[in-house]
């Protein structure tokens, strides 16, 4: 990513994209990562990979049709990955309730971080996984994207295509399952 093409937004960086296909890097450069881990928390660390590769690829061939009232392109790339992470819904839902009977997360992370958070974490994440396998795809998009993406309630909707009202009810919906299922107040 040269200097000039790093202070461009996105929408200008997918416009000159046009013209000359490599600026489309520039978007992956920036994003790639993001997405394979939203990708690999939904779905696992293996079809991360092809999530995120197909993301980019589908992007990149819809890119003349992107709209550049939006400068920042991450909701339209969180929204092309969630569209792909329904295909492999069965794979995600038999991931989470496999993480709800067992209690083991398929994400690696550091030995040290994973014995101290396994301890005291194992059987709320058992419950946070079997109350995610419960929700519906569309409550479990938009609860997903808010909790572990920090989107707003905007971006959910631009993401996932919906009205801002279905987002705010989905989210409330799913919050609410979530807290039950946790036998918990505090919201997710």
């Amino acid at each position: 990513m040269t200097i000039e093409t790093a202070e461009l937004d996105d929408a200008e960086v997918i416009r000159r994209s046009a013209g000359d296909p490599e600026q489309f890097a520039t978007l992956f450069d920036r994003y790639a990562r993001q997405i394979h881990l939203y990708a690999a928390r939904r779905v696992g660390t293996q079809a991360a990979d092809d999530i995120a590769a197909e993301t980019f690829l589908a992007a990149f061939r819809r890119r003349g049709s992107y709209d550049p009232a939006f400068p920042l392109a991450r909701p339209w790339l969180y929204g092309i990955a969630t569209t792909l992470i329904a295909r492999h819904r069965r794979q995600e839902e038999r991931m989470l309730r496999a993480l709800a009977r067992t209690g083991v997360d398929p994400l690696p992370e550091p030995m040290a971080d994973a014995v101290v958070s396994r301890v005291a974490a194992r059987d709320k994440d058992r419950e946070l996984a079997g109350a995610l396998a419960s929700l519906s795809r569309g409550d479990r998009d938009v609860l997903l994207l808010v909790a572990w993406e920090d989107f707003s309630y905007e971006q959910v909707a631009q993401a996932l295509g919906i009205p801002l009202g279905t987002v705010r009810s989905r989210l409330h919906r799913a919050r609410k399952k979530a807290r039950a299922a946790l036998g918990d107040e505090e919201p997710i």
